[in-house]
């Protein structure tokens, strides 16, 4: 059996509520490291005799590194992952908060996607399919979406995207524009420009996002005066997002965490045109209602609800 390891970079006074979670998550095991050096107890203990002769100063840093069967879906591992590090970070101190791979799990993190990763068939109209993947026999009339994910979510696979990508299908019209917030391998913009989109604006803070995002655009012969790809954070950045809203859409969709979703709907407006739509996607189900309420407070009016195991979508519209 081969396990993957995942990497929680954090601080040493969040190792104990971390491990917990990730163990209430399914972790089969989780490690810690840090630099805290032992107490002559532990030592005792431990049966330690001998020490290396230099060791890293206590910096307060800590891994937390955790491990799950390979055969588990590693990108829903990693969005609940990343939703109990939001919630935490809320009312302690997490650090980075932020997950990585060590290299050779990396390639196994990729390995995984052929091995989970196999063509969709997203609705009648619509089939999502791995680059290494060959279709046969395709409608005539079907639109093929080719993804090469690397560690860039959003295959269609997980419910937070299919949420995504059925709540903006009825939004799209012939030439019109879209805003893609937390744009990961940009498939969501990929597709809203193979429905007849026009242009498509991407945003995301992950570097590795920025660079999957463009690669899947050239897989799919999208030419680039379709699409523009930016890498900031239009939450902290006001000159990124100043410049990101100079243009405003009739369409505006964000696949992210809950958390990252609520201040975003303070400033959701000033992205879009007076008649614009909102599609947001990765709500877990126990975030719904505070969504709901934040959307209802910041001038918006739910046109729909649509969900999927724990995980839920929301239309909105500006408020006449």
């Amino acid at each position: 059996m081969g396990w993957n390891k995942i990497t929680i970079h954090t601080v040493t006074t969040a190792e104990d509520m971390i491990s917990y979670e990730l163990t209430e998550l399914g972790a089969a095991g989780v490690e810690i490291e840090d630099h805290v050096p032992l107490t002559e107890e532990e030592m005792k203990v431990m049966y330690v005799d001998l020490l290396p002769d230099e060791i890293a100063p206590d910096d307060g840093t800590a891994k937390v590194h955790c491990y799950f069967d390979e055969e588990e879906n590693l990108e829903d591992i990693t969005w609940k992952i990343q939703e109990m590090l939001h919630r935490l970070s809320q009312f302690m101190e997490i650090g980075e908060g932020t997950i990585s791979f060590d290299k050779t799990k990396e390639e196994d993190w990729v390995n995984n996607w052929k091995k989970y990763f196999k063509p969709i068939q997203l609705d009648e109209q619509i089939v999502i399919k791995p680059t290494w993947e060959t279709l046969e026999n395709p409608k005539k009339d079907t639109i093929v979406i080719e993804i090469d994910p690397g560690t860039a979510f959003g295959t269609g696979s997980h419910e937070t995207t299919k949420l995504c990508i059925e709540g903006m299908k009825p939004y799209i019209k012939p030439g019109s524009r879209m805003l893609d917030v937390g744009c990961g391998s940009g498939i969501l913009s990929i597709i809203g420009l193979k429905l007849g989109a026009s242009h498509a604006v991407l945003t995301d803070i992950d570097p590795n996002a920025i660079a999957a995002a463009k690669e899947n655009f050239e897989v799919n012969h999208l030419s680039e005066d379709q699409y523009e790809v930016y890498q900031g954070n239009i939450l902290e950045d006001q000159e990124f997002a100043r410049m990101i809203g100079k243009e405003r859409y009739p369409l505006v969709v964000a696949n992210i965490l809950a958390d990252v979703l609520l201040p975003l709907i303070e400033i959701a407006d000033q992205f879009m045109t007076e008649d614009g739509v909102f599609v947001l996607s990765g709500i877990i189900d126990i975030k719904e209602q505070e969504i709901a309420e934040k959307l209802k407070n910041y001038g918006f009016d739910i046109l729909e609800t649509r969900r999927m195991k724990d995980w839920v979508s929301i239309t909105a519209g500006k408020r006449k």
